[in-house]
């Protein structure tokens, strides 16, 4: 089957429409029509070759809604005409420990969509049926995609640092994972402060359920909230004086990484030992938790909040996308 997409030849280049051929799925395999996709930072990361694991011509994506058209003999849970989601993983062994506990992204097989083959920025997608997620109905099409990447890993951090309900939640960042950080904790229940660099995006925090914000300018130590946090999720990819925020943690609290900083994290030992605090970081998550998440956006009405862009402008949603221009995420859609 000929398909039709969008490739970057080279590193840091333009990308360019490209051919390329599908196979008929067999066993597990599912093909898919792509009808949305979203642009994550990892597409940018991965256009640039910042990782050394991008292989060209390289088609990103992944943040792919679509429709199945075509499904292997074993692919029995989906059908045909079903409106479905892959996020950054295209596959793992399914038989290590980790895989057998439900955490096959933590799987030391995984293989990412769009490193070990073409992403979603095509008319086509070719996958393993058992890492295609069906979406709830109540999910719009064009808001759906970003969960399968950016929801998934904030949803998934926060639950394994421990978030349930009635607890006192902090994020740093109110951007492309923070924004929908805040909703996840603050419709499961929980109190949430945000920490950011500017007043419009508090007043926007509130606006999504956010009960306090605290604004840290460039250079200010942040102002201690209201009341000792559970937990507290860093979305930046910034390097910060990571001590006030460790002491603002209740005993037994946890800081949760899913932004990376450019630089190595320097903690003292005693605020941690003193209060039994923890850090941890935490990588997208597996296919039980998947579908978890997207039931919970569905029941709470959890959205990204997007600006979408025809297929054939990728450049132009990228290049905003580059420039931080995109409130809060962009998504592509196939006419």
């Amino acid at each position: 089957m000929e398909t039709q997409g969008f490739a970057v030849k080279q590193e840091k280049a333009a990308l360019e429409p490209h051919h390329f051929e599908i196979e008929s799925p067999d066993n597990y395999g599912c093909v898919i029509r792509v009808l949305a996709c979203g642009i994550c930072h990892s597409d940018i990361h991965m256009i640039d070759n910042d990782w050394g694991m991008s292989n060209y011509p390289l088609i990103p994506g992944h943040e792919v809604i679509g429709e199945v058209v075509e499904i292997g003999p074993q692919a029995k849970h989906l059908k045909i005409g079903d409106r479905v989601g892959v996020g950054w993983q295209r596959s793992s062994c399914l038989q290590c420990m980790d895989c057998l506990r439900g955490n096959e992204n933590l799987c030391d097989d995984t293989r990412a969509l769009i490193a070990t083959g073409p992403g979603g920025f095509a008319d086509r997608l070719a996958m393993d049926s058992r890492f295609v997620f069906p979406i709830p109905d109540a999910i719009e099409t064009e808001v759906a995609g970003p969960l399968l990447c950016g929801g998934i890993t904030v949803y998934s951090a926060l639950r394994y640092a421990g978030m349930s309900s009635g607890q006192e939640i902090g994020v740093i960042g109110v951007g492309g994972l923070g924004h929908m950080a805040v909703q996840f904790a603050a419709k499961l229940g929980n109190r949430v402060t945000v920490f950011t660099t500017s007043q419009d995006k508090a007043d926007f925090a509130a606006q999504l359920g956010a009960h306090e914000a605290i604004v840290v300018g460039k250079g200010e130590a942040p102002v201690a909230p209201s009341k000792p946090l559970n937990i507290l999720l860093s979305t930046v990819p910034a390097s910060l004086d990571w001590v006030p925020y460790l002491n603002f943690l209740d005993s037994d609290g946890t800081l949760s990484f899913v932004g990376v900083p450019d630089e190595p994290l320097k903690l003292p030992l005693f605020p941690l030992l003193m209060k039994r605090r923890r850090i941890m970081s935490s990588p997208i998550g597996g296919r039980a938790i998947m579908r978890e998440m997207l039931d919970v956006a569905a029941t709470y009405g959890i959205k990204p909040i997007v600006e979408v862009f025809p297929m054939e402008k990728v450049n132009d949603a990228l290049r905003r996308v580059r420039e931080n221009k995109v409130r809060y995420r962009a998504v592509l859609v196939n006419s």
